[in-house]
Protein backbone atom coordinates (compact mmCIF):
# COMPACT_ATOMS: atom_id res chain seq x y z
CA UNK A 1 0.00 0.00 0.00
CA UNK A 2 2.84 2.37 0.93
CA UNK A 3 4.56 1.73 -2.37
CA UNK A 4 1.38 2.45 -4.24
CA UNK A 5 0.97 5.82 -2.51
CA UNK A 6 4.51 6.85 -3.45
CA UNK A 7 3.99 5.75 -7.03
CA UNK A 8 0.69 7.62 -7.37
CA UNK A 9 1.85 10.80 -5.69
CA UNK A 10 5.15 11.34 -7.49
CA UNK A 11 3.62 12.42 -10.85
CA UNK A 12 1.29 14.76 -8.96
CA UNK A 13 4.22 16.35 -7.13
CA UNK A 14 6.18 16.76 -10.36
CA UNK A 15 3.16 18.23 -12.15
CA UNK A 16 2.67 20.77 -9.35
CA UNK A 17 6.39 21.57 -9.36
CA UNK A 18 6.44 22.28 -13.10
CA UNK A 19 3.30 24.39 -12.75
CA UNK A 20 5.06 26.42 -10.04
CA UNK A 21 8.12 26.75 -12.28
CA UNK A 22 6.05 28.07 -15.22
CA UNK A 23 4.24 30.58 -13.03
CA UNK A 24 7.60 31.66 -11.57
CA UNK A 25 8.86 32.28 -15.11
CA UNK A 26 5.86 34.54 -15.79
CA UNK A 27 6.43 36.36 -12.50
CA UNK A 28 10.15 36.87 -13.18
CA UNK A 29 9.38 38.15 -16.66
CA UNK A 30 7.02 40.77 -15.23
CA UNK A 31 9.69 41.73 -12.73
CA UNK A 32 12.10 42.14 -15.64
CA UNK A 33 9.62 44.44 -17.39
CA UNK A 34 9.32 46.47 -14.16
CA UNK A 35 13.12 46.87 -14.07
CA UNK A 36 13.13 48.05 -17.69
CA UNK A 37 10.54 50.73 -16.91
CA UNK A 38 12.34 51.82 -13.73
CA UNK A 39 15.61 52.04 -15.69
CA UNK A 40 13.91 54.14 -18.36
CA UNK A 41 12.62 56.75 -15.92
CA UNK A 42 15.37 56.78 -13.29
CA UNK A 43 18.51 55.39 -14.97
CA UNK A 44 21.56 54.65 -12.81
CA UNK A 45 21.50 57.83 -10.73
CA UNK A 46 21.49 58.96 -7.12
CA UNK A 47 17.67 58.68 -7.11
CA UNK A 48 17.75 55.02 -8.18
CA UNK A 49 20.63 54.35 -5.77
CA UNK A 50 18.60 55.81 -2.89
CA UNK A 51 15.55 53.75 -3.86
CA UNK A 52 17.42 50.45 -4.06
CA UNK A 53 19.27 51.14 -0.79
CA UNK A 54 15.94 51.87 0.93
CA UNK A 55 14.24 48.88 -0.68
CA UNK A 56 16.64 46.30 0.76
CA UNK A 57 15.00 45.94 4.21
CA UNK A 58 11.40 45.90 2.88
CA UNK A 59 12.59 43.32 0.32
CA UNK A 60 13.96 41.20 3.16
CA UNK A 61 10.47 41.18 4.73
CA UNK A 62 8.32 40.58 1.66
CA UNK A 63 10.62 38.38 -0.47
CA UNK A 64 13.06 36.57 1.84
CA UNK A 65 10.95 36.18 5.02
CA UNK A 66 7.44 36.26 3.57
CA UNK A 67 8.01 34.91 0.07
CA UNK A 68 7.39 31.41 -1.25
CA UNK A 69 9.98 29.20 0.44
CA UNK A 70 10.62 31.81 3.13
CA UNK A 71 10.42 31.12 6.91
CA UNK A 72 6.77 32.19 7.35
CA UNK A 73 5.60 30.19 4.36
CA UNK A 74 7.64 27.11 5.38
CA UNK A 75 6.57 27.20 9.07
CA UNK A 76 2.91 27.58 8.09
CA UNK A 77 3.04 24.63 5.70
CA UNK A 78 4.96 22.44 8.16
CA UNK A 79 2.46 22.90 11.03
CA UNK A 80 -0.92 23.57 9.37
CA UNK A 81 -0.62 20.74 6.83
CA UNK A 82 -0.59 18.26 9.73
CA UNK A 83 -3.77 19.78 11.22
CA UNK A 84 -5.81 19.81 8.01
CA UNK A 85 -7.19 16.29 7.34
CA UNK A 86 -7.47 16.83 3.57
CA UNK A 87 -7.05 19.64 1.08
CA UNK A 88 -10.79 20.26 0.69
CA UNK A 89 -11.58 20.44 4.41
CA UNK A 90 -12.62 23.71 6.03
CA UNK A 91 -10.41 24.69 8.99
CA UNK A 92 -11.93 23.69 12.35
CA UNK A 93 -11.92 25.79 15.52
CA UNK A 94 -8.40 24.68 16.55
CA UNK A 95 -6.93 25.55 13.14
CA UNK A 96 -8.72 28.91 13.00
CA UNK A 97 -7.53 29.76 16.51
CA UNK A 98 -3.92 28.91 15.60
CA UNK A 99 -4.26 30.98 12.42
CA UNK A 100 -5.45 34.00 14.38
CA UNK A 101 -2.76 33.63 17.06
CA UNK A 102 -0.03 33.43 14.42
CA UNK A 103 -1.55 36.32 12.46
CA UNK A 104 -1.93 38.52 15.55
CA UNK A 105 1.61 37.94 16.83
CA UNK A 106 3.05 38.51 13.34
CA UNK A 107 0.99 41.68 12.89
CA UNK A 108 2.17 43.12 16.21
CA UNK A 109 5.82 42.17 15.68
CA UNK A 110 6.11 43.42 12.10
CA UNK A 111 3.93 46.43 12.89
CA UNK A 112 6.43 47.41 15.58
CA UNK A 113 9.30 46.87 13.14
CA UNK A 114 7.56 49.10 10.58
CA UNK A 115 7.05 51.88 13.13
CA UNK A 116 10.66 51.67 14.28
CA UNK A 117 11.80 51.68 10.64
CA UNK A 118 9.76 54.83 9.98
CA UNK A 119 10.95 56.63 13.13
CA UNK A 120 14.64 55.73 12.75
CA UNK A 121 14.89 55.76 8.95
CA UNK A 122 17.67 58.37 8.97
CA UNK A 123 19.82 56.38 11.40
CA UNK A 124 19.22 53.04 9.63
CA UNK A 125 20.12 54.40 6.20
CA UNK A 126 23.03 56.33 7.70
CA UNK A 127 24.39 53.07 9.10
CA UNK A 128 23.91 51.02 5.93
CA UNK A 129 25.37 53.63 3.55
CA UNK A 130 27.66 55.39 6.00
CA UNK A 131 30.19 56.08 3.24
CA UNK A 132 27.56 57.80 1.08
CA UNK A 133 26.95 61.53 0.74
CA UNK A 134 24.54 63.25 3.17
CA UNK A 135 22.21 63.94 0.24
CA UNK A 136 22.09 60.24 -0.69
CA UNK A 137 21.44 59.19 2.92
CA UNK A 138 18.64 61.77 3.30
CA UNK A 139 16.97 60.70 0.06
CA UNK A 140 17.25 56.98 0.93
CA UNK A 141 15.75 57.67 4.37
CA UNK A 142 12.79 59.47 2.75
CA UNK A 143 12.20 56.45 0.47
CA UNK A 144 12.52 54.05 3.41
CA UNK A 145 9.86 55.93 5.39
CA UNK A 146 7.44 55.58 2.49
CA UNK A 147 8.19 51.85 2.09
CA UNK A 148 8.31 50.96 5.82
CA UNK A 149 4.71 49.53 5.77
CA UNK A 150 6.01 46.76 3.48
CA UNK A 151 7.80 45.31 6.52
CA UNK A 152 4.39 44.73 8.15
CA UNK A 153 3.00 43.14 5.00
CA UNK A 154 5.84 40.62 4.57
CA UNK A 155 5.07 38.18 7.39
CA UNK A 156 1.31 38.22 6.74
CA UNK A 157 1.83 37.43 3.05
CA UNK A 158 4.04 34.50 4.10
CA UNK A 159 1.28 33.08 6.33
CA UNK A 160 -1.28 33.43 3.54
CA UNK A 161 1.06 31.77 1.04
CA UNK A 162 1.54 28.84 3.42
CA UNK A 163 -2.19 28.36 3.99
CA UNK A 164 -2.90 28.42 0.25
CA UNK A 165 -0.20 25.80 -0.38
CA UNK A 166 -1.71 23.62 2.40
CA UNK A 167 -4.95 23.62 0.41
CA UNK A 168 -3.17 22.89 -2.91
CA UNK A 169 -3.68 26.44 -4.22
CA UNK A 170 -0.35 26.70 -6.02
CA UNK A 171 -0.92 29.39 -8.64
CA UNK A 172 -1.98 32.38 -6.53
CA UNK A 173 1.04 32.44 -4.16
CA UNK A 174 3.50 32.21 -7.04
CA UNK A 175 1.61 34.58 -9.32
CA UNK A 176 0.82 37.35 -6.81
CA UNK A 177 4.35 38.88 -6.85
CA UNK A 178 3.45 39.96 -10.39
CA UNK A 179 0.86 42.29 -8.83
CA UNK A 180 3.58 44.43 -7.24
CA UNK A 181 5.47 44.66 -10.55
CA UNK A 182 2.33 45.57 -12.52
CA UNK A 183 1.33 48.29 -10.02
CA UNK A 184 4.83 49.83 -10.08
CA UNK A 185 4.90 49.85 -13.89
CA UNK A 186 1.45 51.47 -14.16
CA UNK A 187 1.97 54.15 -11.50
CA UNK A 188 5.42 55.35 -12.56
CA UNK A 189 4.34 55.29 -16.23
CA UNK A 190 1.41 57.60 -15.42
CA UNK A 191 3.15 59.82 -12.85
CA UNK A 192 6.66 59.83 -14.29
CA UNK A 193 7.53 63.44 -13.46
CA UNK A 194 9.31 62.31 -10.30
CA UNK A 195 12.61 64.04 -9.60
CA UNK A 196 13.04 62.60 -6.08
CA UNK A 197 11.85 59.00 -6.52
CA UNK A 198 8.88 59.57 -4.19
CA UNK A 199 6.38 58.17 -6.70
CA UNK A 200 8.54 55.07 -7.22
CA UNK A 201 8.73 54.37 -3.47
CA UNK A 202 4.99 54.99 -3.06
CA UNK A 203 4.16 52.74 -6.03
CA UNK A 204 6.21 49.93 -4.45
CA UNK A 205 4.27 50.23 -1.19
CA UNK A 206 0.91 50.29 -2.99
CA UNK A 207 1.98 47.25 -5.02
CA UNK A 208 2.85 45.32 -1.85
CA UNK A 209 -0.56 46.21 -0.33
CA UNK A 210 -2.28 44.95 -3.50
CA UNK A 211 -0.19 41.77 -3.33
CA UNK A 212 -1.60 41.16 0.17
CA UNK A 213 -5.19 42.11 -0.67
CA UNK A 214 -5.38 39.72 -3.62
CA UNK A 215 -4.75 36.77 -1.25
CA UNK A 216 -7.51 37.60 1.21
CA UNK A 217 -10.68 36.55 -0.69
CA UNK A 218 -9.29 33.06 -1.30
CA UNK A 219 -8.21 32.71 2.35
CA UNK A 220 -11.74 33.65 3.45
CA UNK A 221 -13.27 31.27 0.89
CA UNK A 222 -11.20 28.43 2.38
CA UNK A 223 -12.88 29.11 5.73
CA UNK A 224 -10.36 31.19 7.68
CA UNK A 225 -11.87 33.99 9.78
CA UNK A 226 -10.04 36.83 11.52
CA UNK A 227 -10.56 36.86 15.30
CA UNK A 228 -7.39 38.31 16.86
CA UNK A 229 -6.07 36.58 19.98
CA UNK A 230 -2.81 36.31 21.94
CA UNK A 231 -3.29 32.83 23.37
CA UNK A 232 0.30 31.57 23.16
CA UNK A 233 0.84 30.11 26.66
CA UNK A 234 -0.91 26.78 26.31
CA UNK A 235 -0.85 26.58 22.53
CA UNK A 236 1.34 23.61 21.59
CA UNK A 237 0.95 24.19 17.87
CA UNK A 238 2.08 27.81 18.09
CA UNK A 239 5.11 26.57 20.00
CA UNK A 240 5.86 24.24 17.06
CA UNK A 241 5.62 27.20 14.67
CA UNK A 242 7.95 29.26 16.85
CA UNK A 243 10.53 26.48 17.02
CA UNK A 244 10.60 26.33 13.22
CA UNK A 245 10.21 30.03 12.54
CA UNK A 246 12.77 31.89 14.63
CA UNK A 247 15.89 29.88 13.61
CA UNK A 248 14.78 30.19 9.98
CA UNK A 249 14.31 33.98 10.35
CA UNK A 250 17.76 34.23 11.89
CA UNK A 251 19.27 32.19 9.07
CA UNK A 252 17.54 34.26 6.36
CA UNK A 253 18.45 37.56 8.00
CA UNK A 254 22.11 36.62 8.43
CA UNK A 255 22.15 35.59 4.78
CA UNK A 256 21.41 39.24 3.92
CA UNK A 257 24.52 40.53 5.70
CA UNK A 258 26.59 40.00 2.56
CA UNK A 259 24.22 42.32 0.71
CA UNK A 260 24.58 45.01 3.38
CA UNK A 261 28.36 44.64 3.09
CA UNK A 262 28.03 45.22 -0.67
CA UNK A 263 25.79 48.25 -0.02
CA UNK A 264 28.40 49.79 2.27
CA UNK A 265 31.22 49.38 -0.25
CA UNK A 266 29.02 50.51 -3.16
CA UNK A 267 28.32 53.76 -1.30
CA UNK A 268 32.05 54.56 -1.55
CA UNK A 269 31.87 54.42 -5.36
CA UNK A 270 30.47 56.77 -7.97
CA UNK A 271 26.81 57.65 -8.40
CA UNK A 272 24.76 54.79 -9.84
CA UNK A 273 27.08 52.07 -8.52
CA UNK A 274 24.51 50.31 -6.34
CA UNK A 275 21.82 50.62 -9.03
CA UNK A 276 24.22 48.96 -11.47
CA UNK A 277 24.84 46.06 -9.07
CA UNK A 278 21.09 45.64 -8.47
CA UNK A 279 20.28 45.63 -12.20
CA UNK A 280 23.14 43.20 -12.89
CA UNK A 281 21.72 40.86 -10.24
CA UNK A 282 18.20 41.18 -11.65
CA UNK A 283 19.40 40.39 -15.19
CA UNK A 284 21.48 37.51 -13.83
CA UNK A 285 18.50 36.08 -11.93
CA UNK A 286 16.19 36.17 -14.93
CA UNK A 287 17.74 33.27 -16.91
CA UNK A 288 19.60 31.61 -14.02
CA UNK A 289 16.62 31.77 -11.65
CA UNK A 290 14.36 30.23 -14.28
CA UNK A 291 16.94 27.52 -15.02
CA UNK A 292 17.40 26.61 -11.35
CA UNK A 293 13.66 26.72 -10.59
CA UNK A 294 12.73 24.61 -13.60
CA UNK A 295 15.09 21.78 -12.65
CA UNK A 296 15.38 21.92 -8.86
CA UNK A 297 11.71 22.39 -7.95
CA UNK A 298 10.78 18.93 -9.32
CA UNK A 299 14.05 17.36 -8.09
CA UNK A 300 13.72 18.44 -4.44
CA UNK A 301 10.74 16.22 -3.55
CA UNK A 302 12.45 13.31 -5.32
CA UNK A 303 15.62 13.81 -3.26
CA UNK A 304 13.53 13.95 -0.05
CA UNK A 305 11.59 10.80 -0.89
CA UNK A 306 14.71 8.85 -1.86
CA UNK A 307 16.53 9.98 1.29
CA UNK A 308 13.58 8.73 3.37
CA UNK A 309 13.77 5.39 1.56
CA UNK A 310 17.59 5.32 1.98
CA UNK A 311 17.85 4.85 -1.77
CA UNK A 312 21.23 6.58 -2.03
CA UNK A 313 22.19 5.22 -5.46
CA UNK A 314 19.15 6.88 -7.01
CA UNK A 315 19.99 10.18 -5.27
CA UNK A 316 23.45 10.05 -6.87
CA UNK A 317 21.90 9.37 -10.28
CA UNK A 318 19.33 12.15 -10.05
CA UNK A 319 21.89 14.60 -8.64
CA UNK A 320 24.37 13.98 -11.45
CA UNK A 321 21.65 14.23 -14.10
CA UNK A 322 20.21 17.42 -12.61
CA UNK A 323 23.55 19.18 -12.04
CA UNK A 324 24.86 17.92 -15.38
CA UNK A 325 21.94 19.48 -17.24
CA UNK A 326 22.37 22.73 -15.27
CA UNK A 327 26.10 22.86 -16.09
CA UNK A 328 25.37 22.06 -19.74
CA UNK A 329 22.94 24.99 -19.97
CA UNK A 330 25.06 27.35 -17.81
CA UNK A 331 28.23 27.26 -19.96
CA UNK A 332 26.69 28.87 -23.09
CA UNK A 333 24.86 31.29 -20.79
CA UNK A 334 28.23 32.56 -19.50
CA UNK A 335 29.59 32.81 -23.05
CA UNK A 336 26.60 34.87 -24.22
CA UNK A 337 26.85 37.23 -21.24
CA UNK A 338 30.57 37.84 -21.82
CA UNK A 339 30.08 38.42 -25.56
CA UNK A 340 26.75 40.26 -25.60
CA UNK A 341 26.25 41.92 -22.20
CA UNK A 342 26.85 45.47 -23.43
CA UNK A 343 24.80 45.07 -26.62
CA UNK A 344 21.92 43.34 -24.84
CA UNK A 345 21.74 45.86 -21.98
CA UNK A 346 21.96 48.75 -24.44
CA UNK A 347 19.15 47.31 -26.58
CA UNK A 348 16.82 46.64 -23.63
CA UNK A 349 17.61 49.45 -21.18
CA UNK A 350 19.35 52.35 -22.98
CA UNK A 351 16.58 54.89 -23.29
CA UNK A 352 15.28 57.78 -21.21
CA UNK A 353 17.45 58.37 -18.13
CA UNK A 354 19.40 55.13 -18.66
CA UNK A 355 22.38 56.42 -20.66
CA UNK A 356 25.51 54.85 -22.17
CA UNK A 357 27.45 55.28 -18.92
CA UNK A 358 24.78 53.26 -17.08
CA UNK A 359 25.01 50.56 -19.77
CA UNK A 360 28.78 50.27 -19.25
CA UNK A 361 28.44 50.06 -15.44
CA UNK A 362 25.75 47.37 -15.52
CA UNK A 363 27.58 45.41 -18.25
CA UNK A 364 30.79 45.40 -16.21
CA UNK A 365 28.98 44.23 -13.07
CA UNK A 366 27.10 41.52 -15.01
CA UNK A 367 30.19 40.10 -16.75
CA UNK A 368 32.04 39.55 -13.47
CA UNK A 369 28.88 38.16 -11.87
CA UNK A 370 28.49 35.64 -14.72
CA UNK A 371 31.47 33.66 -13.37
CA UNK A 372 29.27 32.69 -10.40
CA UNK A 373 26.71 30.83 -12.54
CA UNK A 374 28.43 27.43 -12.37
CA UNK A 375 29.09 27.42 -8.60
CA UNK A 376 25.64 28.98 -8.11
CA UNK A 377 23.76 26.10 -9.76
CA UNK A 378 25.95 23.52 -7.99
CA UNK A 379 25.44 25.23 -4.61
CA UNK A 380 21.66 25.39 -4.99
CA UNK A 381 21.52 21.77 -6.18
CA UNK A 382 23.60 20.30 -3.37
CA UNK A 383 21.78 22.41 -0.77
CA UNK A 384 18.61 20.49 -1.75
CA UNK A 385 20.43 17.25 -0.94
CA UNK A 386 21.30 18.59 2.52
CA UNK A 387 17.65 19.54 3.06
CA UNK A 388 16.54 16.10 1.90
CA UNK A 389 18.59 14.72 4.80
CA UNK A 390 16.97 17.29 7.14
CA UNK A 391 20.25 19.15 7.51
CA UNK A 392 19.92 22.93 7.30
CA UNK A 393 22.68 23.49 9.87
CA UNK A 394 25.65 22.77 7.57
CA UNK A 395 24.57 25.19 4.77
CA UNK A 396 23.89 27.81 7.46
CA UNK A 397 27.36 27.45 9.05
CA UNK A 398 29.09 27.63 5.66
CA UNK A 399 27.05 30.72 4.70
CA UNK A 400 27.98 32.32 8.03
CA UNK A 401 31.68 31.64 7.48
CA UNK A 402 31.55 33.28 4.05
CA UNK A 403 30.49 36.67 5.47
CA UNK A 404 34.03 37.53 6.64
CA UNK A 405 35.37 36.39 3.26
CA UNK A 406 32.90 38.71 1.50
CA UNK A 407 34.03 41.72 3.54
CA UNK A 408 37.74 40.94 2.99
CA UNK A 409 37.31 40.43 -0.76
CA UNK A 410 35.32 43.66 -1.13
CA UNK A 411 38.01 45.56 0.79
CA UNK A 412 40.76 44.03 -1.36
CA UNK A 413 39.09 44.32 -4.76
CA UNK A 414 37.39 47.70 -4.30
CA UNK A 415 39.57 49.74 -1.96
CA UNK A 416 43.01 48.23 -2.64
CA UNK A 417 42.86 47.06 -6.27
CA UNK A 418 40.44 49.85 -7.27
CA UNK A 419 38.19 47.53 -9.34
CA UNK A 420 35.10 49.57 -8.52
CA UNK A 421 31.72 48.03 -9.35
CA UNK A 422 33.40 44.95 -10.84
CA UNK A 423 34.96 44.26 -7.43
CA UNK A 424 31.53 43.86 -5.83
CA UNK A 425 30.25 41.25 -8.29
CA UNK A 426 33.61 39.48 -8.63
CA UNK A 427 33.74 39.03 -4.84
CA UNK A 428 30.22 37.57 -5.06
CA UNK A 429 31.48 35.04 -7.61
CA UNK A 430 34.38 34.04 -5.33
CA UNK A 431 32.07 33.70 -2.30
CA UNK A 432 29.62 31.57 -4.31
CA UNK A 433 32.52 29.32 -5.34
CA UNK A 434 33.61 29.10 -1.68
CA UNK A 435 30.10 28.05 -0.58
CA UNK A 436 29.73 25.51 -3.38
CA UNK A 437 33.16 23.97 -2.69
CA UNK A 438 32.63 23.43 1.03
CA UNK A 439 29.05 22.21 0.59
CA UNK A 440 30.40 19.70 -1.91
CA UNK A 441 33.15 18.57 0.47
CA UNK A 442 31.01 18.17 3.59
CA UNK A 443 28.15 16.28 1.91
CA UNK A 444 30.20 13.06 2.25
CA UNK A 445 29.03 12.90 5.88
CA UNK A 446 25.53 12.24 4.49
CA UNK A 447 26.20 10.55 1.18
CA UNK A 448 29.18 9.91 -1.11
CA UNK A 449 28.25 11.47 -4.43
CA UNK A 450 29.78 10.37 -7.73
CA UNK A 451 31.86 13.46 -8.53
CA UNK A 452 34.25 11.68 -10.91
CA UNK A 453 31.71 11.09 -13.69
CA UNK A 454 30.06 14.48 -13.07
CA UNK A 455 33.26 16.51 -13.40
CA UNK A 456 34.58 14.35 -16.23
CA UNK A 457 31.57 15.46 -18.27
CA UNK A 458 32.00 18.99 -16.93
CA UNK A 459 35.58 19.05 -18.28
CA UNK A 460 34.26 18.25 -21.76
CA UNK A 461 31.69 21.06 -21.45
CA UNK A 462 34.41 23.54 -20.45
CA UNK A 463 36.56 22.51 -23.43
CA UNK A 464 33.58 22.94 -25.78
CA UNK A 465 32.71 26.24 -24.08
CA UNK A 466 36.21 27.74 -24.34
CA UNK A 467 36.48 26.73 -27.99
CA UNK A 468 33.07 28.24 -28.70
CA UNK A 469 33.97 31.47 -26.88
CA UNK A 470 37.23 31.94 -28.84
CA UNK A 471 35.54 31.34 -32.21
CA UNK A 472 32.60 33.64 -31.43
CA UNK A 473 34.89 36.32 -29.96
CA UNK A 474 36.75 36.62 -33.28
CA UNK A 475 33.41 36.70 -35.11
CA UNK A 476 32.26 39.53 -32.83
CA UNK A 477 35.36 41.55 -33.74
CA UNK A 478 34.46 41.24 -37.43
CA UNK A 479 30.78 42.05 -36.84
CA UNK A 480 31.71 45.20 -34.91
CA UNK A 481 33.20 46.64 -38.12
CA UNK A 482 29.87 46.46 -39.99
CA UNK A 483 28.36 49.98 -40.37
CA UNK A 484 24.70 49.73 -39.34
CA UNK A 485 22.27 51.86 -37.30
CA UNK A 486 22.81 51.23 -33.55
CA UNK A 487 19.67 49.26 -32.64
CA UNK A 488 19.60 47.30 -35.91
CA UNK A 489 23.28 46.41 -35.40
CA UNK A 490 22.61 45.21 -31.82
CA UNK A 491 19.63 43.06 -32.88
CA UNK A 492 21.54 41.42 -35.74
CA UNK A 493 24.64 40.86 -33.61
CA UNK A 494 22.69 39.35 -30.70
CA UNK A 495 20.67 36.98 -32.90
CA UNK A 496 23.70 35.89 -34.96
CA UNK A 497 26.00 35.31 -31.98
CA UNK A 498 23.30 33.45 -30.07
CA UNK A 499 22.71 31.08 -33.01
CA UNK A 500 26.45 30.55 -33.57
CA UNK A 501 27.21 30.05 -29.87
CA UNK A 502 24.47 27.51 -29.33
CA UNK A 503 25.18 25.76 -32.64
CA UNK A 504 28.96 25.49 -32.15
CA UNK A 505 28.66 24.53 -28.47
CA UNK A 506 26.05 21.83 -29.14
CA UNK A 507 28.02 20.47 -32.13
CA UNK A 508 31.23 20.21 -30.12
CA UNK A 509 29.41 18.40 -27.34
CA UNK A 510 27.94 15.97 -29.86
CA UNK A 511 31.46 15.31 -31.20
CA UNK A 512 32.59 14.70 -27.60
CA UNK A 513 29.66 12.25 -27.26
CA UNK A 514 27.98 14.12 -24.41
CA UNK A 515 24.67 12.53 -23.39
CA UNK A 516 23.09 15.93 -22.65
CA UNK A 517 23.70 17.08 -26.23
CA UNK A 518 22.33 13.78 -27.60
CA UNK A 519 19.18 14.12 -25.47
CA UNK A 520 18.74 17.72 -26.62
CA UNK A 521 19.08 16.73 -30.27
CA UNK A 522 16.59 13.87 -29.81
CA UNK A 523 14.05 16.24 -28.19
CA UNK A 524 14.46 18.80 -31.00
CA UNK A 525 13.90 16.06 -33.62
CA UNK A 526 10.87 14.78 -31.72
Amino acid sequence: MEQKINKDETPSVLKAAWLIALVTIASKFMGFVRDMVVANFYGATMISDAYFYALQIPSLAIIILGGVGGPFHSATVAVFSKLIPDFDSKPDEVVNKLYNTFLTISFLFFGLCSILGFLFADKIMGLIISAGTPELVTLAAAHFKIMSPIILIGGIIGIYYGLLICHKQYILPNLSPMILSIVVVLIISIFHNDNKGTILALATTIGAVCQLIVQFPKIRQLGYRIKPNLDIKNNEYFKNISELLFPAILSSTIGQISIYIDMFFASTLKEGAWTSVVFANRIFQFPVGILVTAFLVPLFPIFSRLAGEKNYDSIKTYFNKGVGVLFFAAVPMIILILLLAKDGISLIFERGAFNENAVIMVSEALCYLSFSILPYVFRDSITRVYYAFNDSKTPFIIAMSSIALKAILNWLLILKLDMGIAGITLSTSFVTLFNATFLGLFIHKKIKLDYISLFKNFGKMIFAGLTTFIICWFICIEINNIPLPKYLFEIIKIILIMILTLGIYASLNLILKMDYAKDLLARIKK
